[in-house]
């Protein structure tokens, strides 16, 4: 599920393992590959089940990066 749809009050407390994620951009970069393969060979139609499940996980992602704090700066003067 989504962290969308997690309370503000609980974001960025759950933790995702980093070898979750580094498996997530490995399935990505082979996906990209076979929709480009499919692609050359003339065979979108194909590609489609492919193109979605790297939509999903670009998604998923996307809304992990959104949830995390980003650490507050000091300006230097």
């Amino acid at each position: 599920m989504s962290v969308v749809f997690v309370p503000e009050k609980l974001r960025g407390r759950v933790r995702i393992p980093e070898d979750n994620l580094e498996r997530m951009l490995n399935e990505n970069d082979q996906l990209i590959h076979c929709i480009v393969e499919y692609q050359n060979k003339g065979r979108a139609a194909e590609c489609v089940q492919y193109q979605q499940i790297l939509h999903r996980n670009l998604v998923y992602l996307a809304t992990i990066a959104d949830s995390v704090p980003t650490p507050v700066q000091n300006p230097t003067t």
